[in-house]
């Protein structure tokens, strides 16, 4: 366990909301087992290793309730934490789950479908967000990139390209407020929100293997991830 320097009370959100339809697949694709438990699982273990004191808070769809207590029971997994009902859409399933988050300290929101933060990365988040508000982990963009306006195309720097990733993490005064303000189609992420109260978006380093796992190529690449973490 790596302890905190902070000595607020800190919260994690994981949205869980996903419904499976891209892996055409009945189960929702937060439950799918990678490496022989739920992906969402491998995300809130990396969290109970950052800091066990930490406030954990599931958002789920309240048809999906009964059967993320079913795995947890399958999988004899007990990492304390609070089973929020989503709204829906992802914006008003974050909103729920802020409204359940201590005050005082840091709030992080992570996609229930990243399975691998690393310890570095969750830890530059808080961190950062620590000392100037907020924080959103990224990685370099490594392909080439281009422009398109109608049949034209130019290219462009990528070294000025970032690809972002969560856990997303605010100072939990700015958050709350935040999520008190009404959608906008241009809130893309938590950071958008944040960002529309007028609040600077500090950027922190985050890892290649934190991957969102939205196509079966990605559930195949976590999967291989998975197995490599387990040796």
């Amino acid at each position: 366990m790596i302890h905190l320097f902070f000595m607020a009370t800190h919260n994690i959100i994981f949205t869980a909301g996903g419904s499976g339809k891209r892996m055409n697949t009945d189960i929702p694709k937060q439950f799918i087992p990678v490496s022989e438990k739920p992906m969402l699982m491998w995300a809130m273990e990396a969290f109970e290793l950052f800091d066990t004191s930490i406030k954990r808070i599931i958002v789920l769809p309240a048809e999906r309730i009964s059967l993320w207590e079913e795995l947890c029971e399958e999988f004899n997994f007990n990492i304390n934490h609070q089973i929020v009902e989503g709204g829906p859409t992802r914006f008003e399933s974050v909103r729920n789950g802020v409204l359940h988050a201590d005050d005082g300290g840091l709030t992080g929101i992570h996609d229930g479908v990243r399975p691998f933060p690393s310890i570095d990365t969750i830890r530059n988040a808080f961190e950062t967000a620590e000392k100037y508000g907020t924080a959103i982990p990224y990685i370099n963009s490594t392909d080439t990139l281009r422009q398109t306006s109608g049949e034209d195309s130019h290219p462009i720097d990528r070294s000025k390209i970032k690809r972002i990733q969560t856990p997303q993490v605010f100072r939990t005064e700015i958050i709350k407020k935040a999520y008190q303000q009404d959608y906008q189609e241009f809130f893309t992420d938590d950071a958008s929100v944040v960002e529309a109260m007028g609040h600077q978006i500090l950027l922190c380093k985050g890892n290649e293997e934190n991957l969102k796992v939205t196509t079966r190529m990605d559930l195949r690449i976590a999967i291989m991830l998975g197995n490599l973490m387990k040796k």
